[in-house]
């Protein structure tokens, strides 16, 4: 055949093949009319845009298939090998406007019924063929399948007990599904998610693992299989976490029954480590044990030896003491009679002001009176030289003004006019201008104070930074990067955000971290003279950093660490936080405990037996414990119960989200030991989880009863809302929180309204320990219209500044402070000295460690200081001053401070 009419012959068969098919397709149409293509595109095979899809016809509902291609004249479909009537396709013609090439869509509806004529054969398929004037091109098959999913589960879950840490496997076959089903696992109707919790695995094969049972794990678990047909749950399988008991060490045992003689003592042991819990087995074994003992008779105290002298004070005197120990009385016998404190005054060749003997006395005194009378006379031509010459500073205090708040002491404290002593203090940082040189004792053999444009600190030694108006330089990163480089900056902090830093030197100052409750001040003279110090305070995490407990011992402060450790210190620092043990010292024995280099943890103080020869000493006050400590480092506050009457101070927090636009609503009750550390952290936690105080703070005594702590819901308005718990009440066991390691312990009340309007909720939450005493708490508010209170409301907002140094740190300005020291520290017959002033200030029971000092006066204003530091009362302190009655030495130093 020639070449020119092969394509017309290949258009003629094609025709005739297309019209033959047209005629059976119809039936009883026997022709067909075309559409035949432009010239341009006569010789393109059609190629489809849109192939049918696999489908799946969910109960009775067609399925529709869709088929497009261009260019096409005809395009019908085949259904399991048969071609559909002509009548069932709808097509749709249009043009292509980017080729001009027609484009034809047909579409064809598959009925439940056709699809299961064909039951027990191969699947329903369909195709569609396209023609053009070339040829013609089939579809892909699309395969046409009845959904469905089967009611019952081929294995359903079972319900376990096992024991705390174990493994716990839970099997779950789904039902028989088209398409195959998915599935997923619930706990007490809430969904599973693996990734948000690690220890939840689902294996490939659908099963559940849980990989370390823990006590929150217990609950019902739900295995849930879906597909686009429906939705199966099985039945609820049970898992009980359970916890088998094991008994604590034995307590120490109980004082002889018997006062004197022979008598029975005892020591018990309680089921609480761990406590049962959720039908774990009790613990085998006696509880308690006695014993024969034979008591002391009545014990009349004798004397220890004298401490050695203590260092020769400024004033030329040095301090002994000595207990009534060997043997402390007992059983009602007789104390000690006599002084526990000597005073002495110092030899001539300790104390450089002593004159060498009485012969000389009147040969001294006239010297010294000439002396002095030259330098008065020198200083007022200086200072009448300097006036003329370039005045006075303005910004810098006069002298006379650092000693107005002393007054003759014919005033009487009770008047108003008392009100003032103390007060005026010399602003030292308003502005560059500040001291230059060291400021000394009014005792000071120079006797000199001198005040100029100097820089208040030397350089450091790179001569990269200067403390200014008590303001500290540089940025935390440097702070950490140049500490960072020591070797023996073992334990550098890394947490910015609960750490205080700054620069000190000889005038000493304070650390605070602000809402913690917990400050580190610095007293003057603590830094040797020409040193600077860069030292910072942080409060640990309790989860990086566990302390050895055992038996009935429990963490009753935070880890508070401060350094670099290994600083030479020349008087005692004071570390100030907060401590939740109750009020009754007699329940327990506190020990203050400190971490050493190596990493260990040791006693280094038991509280009410502190040895004054030591680095270490404690004052605990009703919610804050002051420790001196002449070491910096790490510490932390133990407590180890006496009885069961003894008991800790738990804070409850309440929380809950602060809108809220779902039917459930939540409730978070946290229980945290009463310190402002771990109210600070609970508080920011919340913030980022949207939650809201909806009442003010608890607090809860929890006592050494071994008994759980329990929280309910009760009163909800049943019309209105409902309890999604299981159980009538949750439990936070006991070891938990006698720990005091355990972080954000709280428990979750979940509540469901029955209706999104309904706004207002009521009702009554207890928090009561199992077989003691408790709290229970109304609540009543509006959900959605949200007018509570401001959290700043209920909580303390500490807007102090982290690190002050110098005269800024202190309430008492440095002068007056000497002139208090140089006036108290002097022992007086009648006993109007320090003594008197401790026993102003309450502080009678920390004597001897007073009187172990150089001076006395000033460990007595330094713990003043750090008790008063927000809440000084400076005229309160004055009239104290003025009750001593030290008239003659007040009068020599305001006339001293004039000249």
């Amino acid at each position: 055949m020639p070449l020119h009419l092969r394509p017309f012959v290949r258009w003629r068969c094609s025709l005739v093949f297309a019209c033959l098919i047209f005629s059976c397709v119809g039936g009883e149409h026997t022709a067909t009319v075309t559409h035949p293509l432009p010239a341009a595109f006569s010789d393109l095979l059609p190629h489809f845009l849109v192939e049918p899809d696999d489908v799946y016809i969910v109960k009775n509902k067609p399925v529709t298939l869709t088929c497009r291609s261009t260019p096409a004249t005809q395009i019908y479909f085949k259904c399991n090998g048969e071609w559909v009537h002509q009548d069932d396709h709808l097509i749709e013609r249009t043009v292509d406007p980017a080729t001009g090439l027609p484009v034809m869509q047909v579409k064809i509806d598959i009925s439940r019924q056709q699809v299961e004529k064909i039951f027990g054969l191969e699947d329903y398929w369909c195709q569609c063929v396209a023609w053009s004037t070339t040829g013609t091109q089939k579809s892909q098959k699309a395969y046409v399948r009845i959904a469905y999913l089967r009611k019952n589960f081929e294995e359903e879950p079972l319900g376990k007990e096992v024991a705390l840490d174990q493994e716990v496997l839970l099997r779950c076959h789904p039902p028989e599904g088209v398409p195959t089903a998915e599935v997923e696992w619930q706990k007490n109707e809430e969904l599973i998610d693996p990734k948000a919790d690690p220890n939840f695995f689902i294996t490939v094969d659908h099963n559940l693992i849980i990989k370390q049972a823990r006590l929150a794990d217990t609950g019902n678990y739900t295995c849930v299989a879906k597909n686009i047909v429906a939705r199966r749950k099985s039945s609820s399988a049970a898992v009980i976490v359970y916890v088998n008991g094991g008994w604590s060490t034995w307590a120490t045992w109980s004082a002889c029954s018997a006062i004197c003689g022979r008598g029975w003592q005892k020591r018990s042991r309680s089921c609480t480590n761990p406590a049962p819990l959720n039908g774990g087995t009790a613990c085998e074994g006696q509880s308690v044990q006695t014993s024969a003992c034979t008591a002391t008779c009545p014990v009349d105290g004798g004397w220890s030896e004298w401490s050695k002298w203590s260092a020769c004070g400024t004033d030329c005197t040095m301090w002994r003491s000595r207990e009534c120990t060997q043997p402390a009385p007992g059983t009602g016998g007789k104390a000690c009679q006599g002084l526990d404190l000597q005073s002495l005054n110092c030899t001539s060749e300790q104390c450089p002001q002593t004159v060498s003997g009485a012969e000389d006395v009147a040969l001294y005194v006239g010297i010294v009176a000439v002396a002095l009378c030259l330098t008065l006379l020198l200083v007022v031509l200086v200072l009448v030289y300097r006036r003329k010459k370039a005045g006075l500073d303005a910004d810098v205090a006069d002298s006379s003004i650092l000693t107005t708040g002393f007054q003759p002491m014919s005033i009487k404290p009770t008047k108003p006019e008392n009100s003032h002593l103390l007060t005026i203090q010399p602003d030292l940082t308003t502005t560059t201008t500040s001291y230059q040189g060291t400021l000394r004792s009014r005792h000071d053999m120079a006797q000199k104070f001198s005040m100029s444009n100097g820089p208040l600190l030397e350089p450091l030694p790179n001569g990269s930074q200067t403390l200014h108006n008590g303001k500290l330089p540089g940025e935390p990163g440097d702070f950490v990067s140049r500490l960072s480089s020591q070797s023996y900056f073992k334990t550098l902090p890394r947490d910015n955000v609960n750490t205080s830093y700054g620069t000190f030197n000889f005038l000493g100052g304070r650390l605070t971290l602000p809402n913690t409750g917990i400050s580190l001040l610095i007293p003057p003279e603590a830094i040797p003279r020409g040193k600077i110090y860069e030292i910072y305070l942080t409060v640990q995490r309790k989860e990086d950093l566990r302390l050895p407990l055992a038996g009935c011992q429990t963490l009753l402060s935070p880890v508070v660490s401060c350094g670099p450790p290994g600083v030479v210190l020349t008087r005692p620092v004071i570390i100030s936080m907060d401590h939740c043990s109750d009020a009754c010292p007699e329940n327990w024995a506190i020990r203050l405990k400190k971490q050493s280099y190596e990493g260990s943890w040791e006693d280094v103080l038991l509280l009410g037996e502190e040895l004054v020869s030591e680095p270490y000493y404690c004052q605990l006050e009703a919610e804050t414990c002051r420790v001196f400590t002449e070491q910096l480092g790490r510490f932390a506050l133990v407590g180890e119960s006496l009885s069961m009457a003894a008991a800790k101070r738990l804070k409850l927090l309440l929380f809950a989200p602060a809108y809220c636009s779902t039917l459930e609503y939540s409730i978070r009750v946290y229980c945290t030991d009463d310190t402002q550390d771990l109210i600070k952290e609970v508080m920011q936690m919340e913030a980022q989880l949207g939650g809201r105080l909806i009442d003010e703070p608890h607090v809860l005594l929890f006592k050494d009863s071994y008994h759980n702590l329990r929280l309910s819901i009760h009163d909800l308005p049943q019309a209105h809302w409902r309890s999604k718990l299981l159980t009538g009440y949750q439990e936070i066991p006991f070891y938990h929180i006698w720990s005091g390691s355990q972080r954000s312990l709280h428990c979750t009340f979940t509540l469901e309204r029955l209706s999104v309007s309904t706004c207002e909720l009521s009702c009554t939450l207890c928090v009561w320990q199992v077989e003691g005493e408790g709290q229970s708490f109304s609540l009543d508010f509006n959900i959605s219209k949200d007018n509570r209170p401001l959290d700043s409301d209920f909580l303390l907002v500490d807007n102090s500044t982290p690190a002050l140094a110098g005269p800024s740190a202190f309430q008492i300005p440095y002068l007056i402070r000497q002139k208090i020291c140089s006036s108290l520290d002097a022992p007086c017959p009648n006993g109007a000295d320090w003594r008197l002033l401790a026993q102003r200030l309450k502080l009678d029971r920390h004597m001897s460690f007073f009187a172990s000092k150089a001076s006395p006066t000033s460990v007595i204003l330094d713990l003043w200081e750090a008790q008063h530091f927000h809440s000084g009362n400076l005229n309160q302190l004055a009239a104290i001053m003025a009750e001593i009655g030290k008239q003659e030495a007040m009068i020599f130093l305001v006339s001293d401070g004039e000249c």
